[in-house]
């Protein structure tokens, strides 16, 4: 998702909250001079944006420039190899992701492996999608919605990002779990001229971006696909709901190289947890589509184990390849 200049200068006025300063006997300790933290989309997405805002928070928080690095390129493989490759001193991060845990499996000979060269620092939240179809499919729920796809297997388009992308995997799942046949329709541009068409009936889309399009009429939701109701869309049912288990969501965390000493890992964790849980913050994460949530390191690594596991069962079985 990619933000206006507008939307991004008022986010970067209005991102100042009310942290204590680090104390004399911390300023002598982790970090005394700048961070890096590597992002792998390009600047003005989601992801970059999000980024952003924790760099200045964590900036006011721990006394030193957060400075965001944007290394786009293969699916997220360009920026973690960065950071991989980095010194372990706690001065160069990753913006980690979902993509982290598919590209896993979907990217058969990767130059690291994810989760033994990235150290868990913390996670940051879930970013909630949203199952969408076209408002002349004649379904309003999402028990309609499988109905009509048995009813009428292998006839509905469902369009995604490109192959591996969140979109897409998250529908493969839909599809296993469902036990309906969908038709993959990957896109390199923008899909939603035709949905809003109807040539593809359905896509699995980010919360953030999508209200104003579900409030013009020009898509209908469903239902939400994190495991429970979205605090930004309480009426609106989870999929779990209707397809029980069903859990998918393009999280963020932190991450940083592979010995990186626990001290340092502690202060970073200690300090974004200490972000999520302020109000000012979930609020502006939650605008941007974000339900943040804070996690221990060791937490978050079995966090990333498990999703790492779970979407490389979704890979195979679906036989993806990447682009």
């Amino acid at each position: 998702m990619s933000l206006s200049r507008r939307q991004l200068l008022h986010l970067a006025t209005a991102s100042t909250l009310a942290f204590k300063r680090p104390s004399a006997a911390h300023a002598q300790g982790y970090p005394t001079r700048s961070v890096r933290l590597v992002v792998g989309t390009p600047p003005g997405t989601s992801p970059d944006t999000i980024a952003r805002l924790f760099g200045q928070w964590l900036s006011e928080r721990l006394g030193q420039p957060f400075v965001i690095e944007n290394r786009p390129g293969a699916g997220m493989n360009v920026a973690t190899e960065t950071v991989v490759r980095a010194p372990a001193d706690g001065y160069t991060l990753l913006l980690s992701s979902l993509s982290n845990a598919i590209n896993a499996t979907l990217y058969p000979k990767l130059n690291f492996n994810f989760l033994h060269y990235i150290e868990p620092v913390a996670f940051v939240g879930d970013n909630a999608f949203l199952m969408a179809v076209t408002p002349s499919l004649p379904v309003k729920t999402v028990r309609e919605f499988i109905a009509y796809a048995k009813a009428n297997p292998g006839k509905i388009n469902m369009a995604s990002g490109g192959n591996g992308s969140a979109p897409h995997v998250f529908g493969e799942l839909f599809k296993q779990m469902a036990g309906v046949d969908l038709v993959h329709v990957p896109y390199r541009s923008s899909f939603y001229p035709d949905l809003f068409s109807g040539r593809v009936q359905v896509a699995f889309i980010a919360v953030a971006g999508s209200l104003a399009l579900v409030k013009a009429g020009k898509i209908r939701a469903l239902a939400v696909t994190t495991a429970k109701r979205s605090d930004v869309l309480p009426n609106l049912p989870a999929i779990d709901e209707f397809v029980a288990g069903y859990q998918a969501s393009a999280w963020l965390g932190i991450g940083a190289p592979k010995n990186t000493p626990a001290a340092v890992i502690a202060t970073l964790n200690s300090g974004i947890n200490a972000i999520v849980s302020n109000a000012d913050a979930k609020s502006r994460l939650a605008a941007l589509g974000i339900e943040p949530q804070s996690m221990t390191p060791a937490k978050f690594g079995k966090f990333c184990a498990d999703e790492t596991d779970k979407w490389a069962k979704v890979v195979t079985s679906a036989g993806i390849k990447a682009d």
